[in-house]
């Protein structure tokens, strides 16, 4: 049986990812009046009538939620009461929830407005990434750092029946960040000096990571590795300037932990302009200095292509080749994971400059790619024209998409 391949073509394709984004926008919406129904509904004390202490207790009763999610709701539903712009955007379903959860974590450290601006134009994770930062930059954050210490435990729990010991390990941030810098240098030492561990798992290789680390221990070998200065082992810790000195601003730890960190470590200073993006330090060689890589790390933070979050094994990749004369210099360098460093090299996507000088990646087809996800209006470029019956409009798609979409309800499973 022949198969019709234009059903399969790039246009249904993308009717199918325009009523995707378009339901998400509704599902935003919705949510937005989901909690406004709540806080209402708590500020009735509705609850009472079921018998419960709080509406926590009874959202999460009611509609079937775990606690933290309902405490999460009841929270947010609060917060937006006094926050205007974000509540009229997570209305209109610009806003996910996702985002807005993060937000009003935060919005009584930074004005509102600016946040929403960071928020309109960036991922869900940097905005996350970005609260979480200015939470950690208050004095408020050492009640954070005091409950992550006092939680830090170590579980042993052996399975006999199946011949394993299964450890559980939780610790503060930068505790867990030291160890996996540990786990890099030992699982390096291995695969480099051991071929055959290269075709094994990576969490195989973990687990061999740490046994090495714990026989070098007792074989007395421990110092060894504490005492690297590789830059490759390193711990980064980002800190504005102005959360040390004044507990406010952006910080990767609570700010106490990072005094504490920095009272016996060494301390890099990387200087940012106003925007974030740290400044060039100038070198025009074709390796990447470390000097260079670390202000590359401060500003990428993990694989630079939108939707990425890998942050190991990144190359500095060169936008412009250093054969074509590109310098080896901030402004033409980002950070790639290896999948996406393979696709801008022979997939067909390129990287180029918009005109508020900022680097944006372009597919095989020539459609930019947006930072935190497309919009209605980045497809209208793509509409074909409605006169030609053999070539459908987009518009036409979406309607059909939509049209199965109700048929599909009205029958029922």
């Amino acid at each position: 049986m022949e198969t019709n391949t234009r059903d399969f073509g790039r246009e249904h394709i993308d009717a199918l990812d325009g009523a995707i984004v378009r339901l998400s926008a509704r599902i935003n919406a919705a949510n937005y009046e989901l909690l406004q129904l709540i806080r209402q509904f708590d500020e009735r004390a509705g609850w009472l009538r079921w018998g419960f202490d709080n509406c926590v207790e009874w959202l999460a009763w009611r509609c079937d939620l775990g606690l933290s999610a309902a405490r999460e709701k009841v929270r947010v539903a609060h917060a937006l009461k006094t926050l205007p712009a974000v509540s009229a955007s997570f209305a209109s379903g610009t806003l996910s929830y996702s985002k807005v959860r993060a937000m009003t974590r935060v919005t009584h450290l930074v004005d509102e407005k600016e946040l929403l601006a960071f928020a309109l134009k960036t991922a869900a994770s940097r905005v996350q990434e970005r609260c979480r930062e200015l939470r950690c930059g208050s004095e408020d954050s050492m009640r954070d750092a005091n409950r992550a210490h006092a939680g830090r435990s170590l579980t042993v729990r052996r399975d006999a029946a199946r011949g394993t010991m299964v450890f559980t390990l939780e610790v503060p941030m930068e505790s867990g960040e030291l160890i996996d810098r540990a786990l890099d240098k030992a699982r390096e030492t291995q695969t480099s000096s051991a071929p055959e561990f290269a075709e094994q798992s990576w969490s195989a290789l973990q687990a061999d990571a740490m046994l090495q680390i714990a026989s070098d221990f007792l074989a007395g070998n421990s110092s060894s590795a504490t005492n690297s200065t590789s830059d490759n082992y390193q711990v980064t810790v980002h800190v504005d300037q102005s959360a040390l000195e004044k507990g406010q601003g952006r910080a990767g730890l609570p700010v106490e932990s990072v005094r504490r960190i920095a009272c016996d470590s060494s301390v890099i200073r990387i200087v940012e302009d106003k925007d974030g993006e740290p400044l060039s330090v100038g070198r025009k060689t074709r390796i990447v200095p470390s000097a260079i890589k670390r202000a590359l790390q401060a500003r990428d933070r993990g694989c630079a292509f939108p939707g990425c979050h890998h942050k190991r094994f990144v190359d500095a990749h060169h936008v412009k080749h250093w054969s074509a004369g590109g310098e080896t210099c901030l402004d033409n360098l980002l950070l790639l994971c290896s999948r996406h460093h393979r696709l801008v090299h022979e997939g067909g996507f390129t990287i180029e400059k918009d005109y508020r000088n900022r680097w944006f990646f372009r597919r095989p087809d020539g459609r930019a790619v947006p930072r935190c996800g497309y919009r209605a209006a980045d497809m209208r470029d793509d509409v074909a024209n409605e006169n030609d019956s053999t070539n459908p409009s987009r518009e036409g798609l979406l309607n059909k998409v939509e049209k199965n979409e109700l048929r599909m309800r009205s029958q029922g499973p």
